[in-house]
């Protein structure tokens, strides 16, 4: 009995050493650090897939054209300063290389020269989130999807941006999903 009793205690014991030392590592972290796992992990384990669970994705209203799109994404961005700074028709170097048709995949990229230099200033890794891409795609079905990465876990996953940069960082995962909101309807 003495046994098991020291063993529950021992292991009390390496618990709240545990969970102290867990406490002061994330004391630094952003205060949506754990609403933003959460989200992740749920979506997780939904899907099975990180990729998936790690993107945004509106599906284009039928009827409307990758060309009706792309032209509204251009628009919508220009009206919120952002840049369009390239794109890249994959299904065009996937017929160049093997020779047969692909269907539509395409990635955009679109930036806000000002924010980016400020989070390179911050972090050179920031620099994987550059430009902000967003990937119009047709699935196996002929439908047009936008994709785009999640930049929550950027902007919450781990230690507090500076509160001007979070700032900046909002602003654009705010404007990326109100163009993808906005041209998956062919708004302009």
């Amino acid at each position: 009995m003495k046994l098991i009793r020291n063993l529950l205690a021992l292991i009390g014991l390496v618990t709240v050493i545990a969970v102290a030392y867990g406490y002061s590592r994330m004391s630094d972290f952003d205060p949506g650090f754990l609403a933003t796992y959460g989200e992740f992990g749920a979506k997780l384990l939904e899907t099975g897939d990180p990729g998936v669970s790690m993107m945004w994705a509106e599906q284009v209203d039928e009827g409307l054209t990758a060309e009706e799109v792309i032209e509204s994404l251009k628009s919508l961005a220009t009206e919120r300063n952002f840049l369009f700074v390239g794109e890249s028709p994959f299904y065009k170097q996937v017929k160049a290389i093997t020779g047969e048709d692909y269907r539509y995949v395409n990635f955009l990229s679109f930036c806000d020269a000002r924010v980016g230099k400020r989070m390179l200033e911050y972090r050179d890794q920031y620099s994987g989130f550059m430009p902000c891409r967003i990937a119009l795609v047709e699935d196996n079905d002929g439908r047009l999807w936008l994709y785009s990465m999640n930049l929550d876990i950027m902007i919450y996953g781990g230690k507090k941006l500076p509160d001007d940069l979070k700032a900046d960082a909002l602003r654009v995962r705010d404007t990326i999903k109100a163009m993808m909101a906005g041209a998956a309807k062919g708004e302009f």
